[in-house]
């Protein structure tokens, strides 16, 4: 059973269909969607602020999601996919989203649907991304937006539902 602790009033609301891991932590003022994947070792630090996902959504392992007090909350849309070890600190990504590997999202960067940041990448506070495919520290445009993009991010997503109900009790 993952770890899900209420603090300051606030207890985390989990979906329907979800997989949880066992020493996944989901903490405070969080809302995860229908559907939705949160795997070993991912911290969901909703103590200062909310933190919210749409469905199919996919948080892999290590990845850590958390805000600053009072000035960024983490909302995530629909089909989206957040890399192992990643960091999500205040950012607002779209639908149809793959956030690569170890990427770090910094405080009010907004991810617009369709786009995927690859591994390693950093998007600096304040930053509004257009779709399209960003990588590099600070995060750049590499590729413009296209269908294709729209796709391997969507697969990406897709594949997640697969894996989680291996995990289904």
């Amino acid at each position: 059973m993952a770890i899900i602790k209420e603090l300051n009033g606030k207890t985390p609301i989990v979906g329907r269909r979800c997989f949880l891991a066992e020493n996944a932590a989901l903490i405070g003022d969080v809302t995860i969607g229908d559907d939705c994947s949160i795997w070993y070792g991912s911290v969901l630090r909703g103590d200062v602020n909310p933190i919210v996902m749409g469905d199919r959504v996919n948080i892999q392992d290590g990845a850590v999601l958390h805000t600053l007090y009072k000035r960024s909350v983490v909302e995530i849309g629909n089909d989206v996919s957040v890399g192992h070890n990643a960091v999500i600190h205040g950012a607002r990504i779209g639908n149809n989203v793959l956030v690569g590997m170890g990427a770090v999202l910094m405080d009010n960067a907004v991810i617009p649907d369709n786009t995927i940041i690859g591994a390693g990448s950093v998007v600096l506070s304040n930053q509004v991304l257009e779709p399209g495919v960003y990588a590099g520290i600070p995060a750049k445009k590499v590729k413009d937006a296209s269908e294709a993009v729209a796709a391997a991010a969507h697969k990406n997503a897709q594949g997640y539902l697969l894996y989680k109900d291996w995990y289904k009790d």
